[in-house]
């Protein structure tokens, strides 16, 4: 029992390292990013996550994701840092808001829950896949979601925006590597576990 223990914690440390590099990757990398698609990455490993170590540890990866998120819109000021940080002061205003921890935690825990019962009911590549589009469907939907809800009023975002938002080339961009990468993936560690 305390080995599985120890073994969980290991591999939560790993996949957390994982999500650190890929973050600070990430922001290299588009820093001199040429295309207009700048697709999120730090989902994948919260999905896969999900997937080989359960619900609740997945949960606990999302909360990772959405915690680097809130650090990293503190510290890296763009124009929407305030939908991701409350630290960040909402525009015309000189405060920031609470909504924003909502933003930033709530989709990402989810991403690490909704995955695993899909691959669960299904336990195959195709399963992986469907998972991924899952969990990859819930960080883009809940994300513009709340944004359109708690800071329509200040980003100008309409229910009709939301929508193409939603299908535009990022989300599509995600979709595709997430599906990918995880029906790649969660196979050979499901067999190496």
């Amino acid at each position: 029992m305390k080995k599985s223990k120890a073994s969980d914690i290991a591999i939560l440390a790993i996949f957390i390292a994982i999500m650190v590099v890929v973050q600070v990757l990430s922001q290299i990398v588009y820093s001199m990013w040429p295309l207009p698609i700048v697709p999120t990455l730090l989902h994948i490993p919260v999905i896969i996550g999900s997937i080989v170590l359960g619900a609740r540890k997945g949960a606990f990866l999302g909360l990772v994701m959405g915690i680097i998120s809130v650090i990293n819109s503190t510290i890296l000021t763009t124009p929407l840092s305030y939908v991701f940080s409350p630290l960040q002061p909402i525009p015309g205003t000189n405060h920031g808001s609470l909504w924003a921890l909502v933003v930033a935690l709530v989709p990402r825990v989810l991403i690490g829950v909704f995955p695993y019962f899909i691959y669960k009911a299904m336990k195959t590549r195709t399963g992986a896949a469907i998972a991924a589009f899952v969990g990859t469907a819930t960080n883009t939907v809940l994300v513009l979601s709340f944004i359109t809800l708690f800071f329509g009023q200040y980003t100008g975002m309409t229910f009709t925006n939301l929508i193409q938002l939603i299908v535009t080339g990022n989300s599509i961009a995600e979709v595709i590597i997430a599906v990918i990468l995880t029906a790649a993936i969660v196979p050979s560690l499901e067999k190496s576990r």
